[in-house]
């Protein structure tokens, strides 16, 4: 004999079915009641409602959506959640989302197109608002605009002209950033860097060559360093760029993972910065201003932007109709200790 004890059938959900039920009126009647949508009698709706209470009734908003041909929600794709950079501009779509009554649907696609696409397609099937996306390519705003959903392109942009875009501007702050280097007395300084071929990667790389062109440098083909997508990657890289005997005083690190990475292998090779090499960053991260010294770093405001996108997203929900606009937000660069005049320029200078 078994001394298993039976196992109890959980409690089914309520239904529609079952509000009506224990309302004593009909299920269209229930439904308009639920829903806010048509006449229904105040006692009646009253009624309606707390028996929805009663009971524990959720009503499925899936459901209500694909009835109405849209819904509550947005859809949002960005890239990496392990970056904070996406951590924080998800929390700012969020919060704005929530202060007008939507919801929403986050997907990380890890930086695989196909992973956004299909992300894309049930965000098309689930009658998103609308969509916000740090893009991998041009096909997914172009196909969610084919399905006439409305998309903002946030951080990076493929088809700036037809679509929203909110950015930052990257080439400006990275020249800014640059010029700094080279007014410490520079004149080697590479540049780190995950791609040069979105607006992001392209910009910075754009806003560092100008500034050594306009100040009489030459773009040393070796000191474009392309260093992955990652900590581990780039620090790898930073190692055997630092163990040069010709290594560069000044490392640019195009974002706050390839920053990790140049910073742990300065570490590592026993470079101290920045008596040996000055370190900064496009990204701010938290750690930066840990370590000693902390690291000058570009920062973007990530949850402003994610806020500024939800805005623009809820614009083109309202009026679908107006011309394409892009937003373009500042950066700050926050100056710390990480970088100092080179060695053979003297030790006068002063710190930033």
């Amino acid at each position: 004999m078994s001394d298993a004890m039976p196992h109890s059938t959980p409690p089914r959900r309520a239904t529609l079915k079952d509000v009506a039920r224990a309302a004593g009126v009909s299920q269209s009647t229930t439904s308009r009641a639920l829903s806010g949508e048509g006449y229904v009698a105040p006692a009646v709706r009253e009624r309606v409602v707390a028996a929805a209470e009663e009971l524990g009734y959720v009503a499925h908003a899936m459901a209500r959506s694909l009835r109405k041909q849209s819904s509550r929600a947005v859809g949002v794709l960005v890239s990496d959640l392990r970056n904070t950079f996406y951590a924080d501009l998800a929390a700012g779509i969020a919060n704005r989302a929530r202060k007008h009554g939507y919801v929403m649907m986050l997907v990380d696609n890890e930086g695989f197109v196909e992973d956004e696409l299909s992300a894309a397609k049930v965000f098309v099937a689930t009658r998103a608002a609308g969509v916000i996306v740090t893009p991998l390519s041009e096909s997914v705003p172009r196909y969610l605009l084919g399905q006439h959903i409305p998309v903002v392109e946030v951080d990076r942009q493929f088809a700036a002209g037809v679509c929203d875009g909110v950015i930052i501007d990257n080439a400006s702050v990275a020249r800014r950033m640059t010029d700094h280097l080279i007014a410490l007395g520079h004149r080697k300084i590479a540049l780190l860097i995950d791609e040069t071929e979105w607006t992001t990667g392209g910009e910075r790389f754009a806003g560092y060559q100008s500034a050594l062109q306009d100040a009489g440098l030459p773009m040393e083909p070796d000191l474009l360093v392309p260093a992955g997508w990652d900590s581990k990657t780039a620090r790898k890289t930073a190692i055997d760029l630092l163990a040069r005997r010709d290594h560069p005083t000044a490392v640019f690190a195009a974002n706050n993972l390839l920053a990790e990475g140049v910073w742990r292998a300065a570490s590592d090779l026993g470079l101290r910065v920045p008596d040996d090499l000055s370190i900064v960053s496009f990204d701010d991260a938290q750690w930066m201003s840990m370590v000693t010294p902390g690291i000058s770093a570009i920062a973007q405001d990530a949850v402003a932007l994610g806020e500024a996108a939800m805005d623009r997203l809820l614009t083109r929900i309202e009026d679908p109709d107006a011309p394409p606009r892009t937003v373009v937000l500042e950066a700050q660069i926050r100056p710390r200790g990480s970088t100092a005049a080179p060695r053979s320029v003297g030790s006068t200078t002063a710190k930033a």
